[in-house]
């Protein structure tokens, strides 16, 4: 019988990063977001669900005329591409706490192979009686590649807004009783 995870979502944040004219990074969150996996036990590796979605309208740059660009058709053109949504298929030891997870990644309706590092924290026990895991994760996509091509160029001829995302989450998941 599978053994259901849950996200934490007090204890979970998804962010990104991107570089501005080449010479700063802006860092941006997803506020509402959702992940759920299901082992065959406490080993991720015998993962046979990872399905990870996030509300495009709930991004967050802390900057409220940038997040409306941001959600407009320029980029990930939130009222028709609500969710951007990642499947995993295959969750890849690379030690005791390193991995490697392969998964296909939606955005704006497109979908291409993606895959992240990832390093398991562990699994404890909370006070309050709850299994916990907890994971660090980090990649790198192409924005272009997944239709967010908008961009400009400065007077000097240098970009606005970089191709390479960094993509960065801490994920503590609840075992389900």
């Amino acid at each position: 019988m599978a053994i259901k995870w849950t996200v934490d979502p007090m204890h979970s944040e998804v962010q990104f990063k991107v570089k501005h004219l080449m010479i700063t990074t802006v860092t941006g969150y997803f506020q509402t977001f959702n992940v759920e996996v299901e082992t065959e036990n406490d080993d991720f590796s015998t993962a046979s669900k990872i399905l990870f979605t996030a509300d495009v309208n709930s991004i967050n740059t802390n900057n409220e005329q940038r997040d409306t660009h941001l959600k407009s058709a320029d980029f990930f053109d939130a009222d028709t591409h609500g969710k951007i949504k990642f499947v995993g298929n295959r969750y890849e030891k690379r030690g005791e706490d390193e991995a490697q997870l392969h998964g296909d990644l939606t955005i704006r309706g497109i979908t291409k192979p993606v895959t992240v590092n990832v390093e398991f924290g562990g699994i404890v026990v909370d006070p309050y009686g709850q299994t916990k895991a907890g994971f660090t994760i980090n990649g790198k996509i192409s924005r272009k590649e997944f239709g967010l091509t908008w961009n400009a160029v400065t007077e000097a001829g240098s970009v606005v807004v970089a191709d390479e995302i960094k993509l960065l989450a801490e994920i503590q998941l609840v075992k389900q009783a």
